[in-house]
């Protein structure tokens, strides 16, 4: 079978028998509507508060950056305005040496009138030399000024920039809030067996999708993970149990993107801070080729990752009120795959790691009832 089945597949999941017509965000649910138009709609909103968030993060990893640069330009600066103060100093020595020293008399009347010619010949050398030492004096002070005054002017611009980034990672952060409110709402809305009856019908219907996904043949074998890719796999494996939380990189809690790009950080291999940017950057990979270690990442919008455990299964950070844990691949659905180290060569031997009593509990998508309330991080 193709990857286009696997994808279809995984989408029939999430969306299985729903009816697709949008409805208006936080709406209030009546008990009338049925159990697959309900599921259709928190996914809609949990979709659109992860988008937020990811969102959110790339602009703090640019804000980071530019924060990063800011405080280079402010050393650069006050070195150059040291320097700066240092060929001013020259300058002034110089002005003094030349009025205290000036006779009004020039070097070659000076030569015409000496008593001994080589000696006013030597001393014409050592004036001509002082001449070039004053211009490139002045040479220096004239271009130190201009270096402050381009750092100046560069330090300016890159503080209005930080200042614009701060403030649109304000308007992003009000609006992931306000999305997650969204959620609230609609959860609040629901009676404790619409929630479980909501939990029931994505179960049935992600069960379905895996199997269809590992009877396709559109999964590799077991394969091996590189040594960082084990290394990956592990980290992520020791986080099981931790909640997710937007915008989290750990070490006490974790979104889809914090947990994937930290374990490849702790591998030892850095990679993009959202799943955007490891969608847009690092090489993709066939899902018929995975291997432990690889990322999958969901959605047509590449706003979901998780790190593939093997076996059809992947680790994941799923959504707010839910903890890091294992997950069947076709818990969302597939867009594609990337590898951090494509160039990392299988490991001869692999023994995948040991899964603690729990790690597949949960609901995949963060919406069991005992996670109803209070999702928004304040």
């Amino acid at each position: 079978m193709s990857e286009r089945f696997l994808r279809l597949a995984c989408t029939a999941a999430v969306a299985a028998q729903a009816m697709l017509a949008p409805v208006p965000a936080a709406a209030a649910p009546g008990p009338q509507r049925p159990v697959s138009q309900l599921l259709t709609d928190l996914q809609r909103l949990y979709r659109q508060a992860e988008e937020a968030t990811e969102t959110y993060n790339a602009t703090g990893e640019r804000l980071k950056k530019q924060r990063a640069r800011v405080e280079r330009l402010d050393d650069e600066l006050a070195r150059a305005r040291l320097a700066l103060l240092g060929s001013r100093s020259a300058a002034g020595r110089l002005a003094r040496q030349q009025y205290q020293g000036s006779t009004g008399i020039s070097s070659y009347v000076r030569l015409l009138l000496a008593d001994d010619p080589q000696h006013a010949l030597d001393a014409g050398h050592v004036i001509g030399q002082l001449s070039r030492e004053r211009a490139e004096t002045v040479g220096r002070l004239v271009g130190s000024e201009k270096k402050k005054e381009d750092l100046a002017r560069e330090a300016r611009k890159a503080l209005d920039r930080q200042l614009s980034l701060a403030e649109r990672q304000k308007k992003q952060r009000d609006d992931v809030r306000k999305r997650l409110d969204d959620v609230e709402e609609m959860l609040a809305s629901l009676s404790r067996d619409q929630l479980a009856a909501l939990a029931e019908f994505e179960r049935v219907g992600i069960a379905g999708a895996q199997r269809k996904v590992m009877a396709s043949g559109a999964l590799s074998s077991v394969r091996a993970p590189s040594k960082q890719g084990d290394e990956a796999v592990r980290y992520a494996v020791a986080q099981l149990g931790k909640p997710y939380q937007w915008g989290a990189v750990g070490p006490a809690a974790y979104d889809c993107s914090g947990l994937t790009s930290q374990a490849w950080e702790h591998a030892g291999t850095p990679i993009p801070r959202t799943s955007q940017e490891q969608w847009a950057q690092l090489r993709h990979v066939p899902l018929r080729e995975l291997r432990p270690g690889d990322l999958v990442v969901y959605f047509p919008q590449a706003t979901h990752v998780a790190l593939y455990l093997g076996d059809g299964k992947v680790v994941q950070a799923p959504r707010p009120g839910a903890k890091v844990k294992v997950s069947p691949i076709a818990a969302n659905p597939v867009l594609g795959a990337v590898r951090p180290d494509p160039g990392g060569e299988p490991l001869p031997r692999y023994s995948p790691p040991r899964l603690p009593r729990g790690a597949l509990k949960g609901a995949d998508q963060g919406y069991a009832p005992a996670a109803a309330p209070a999702t928004a991080a304040r």
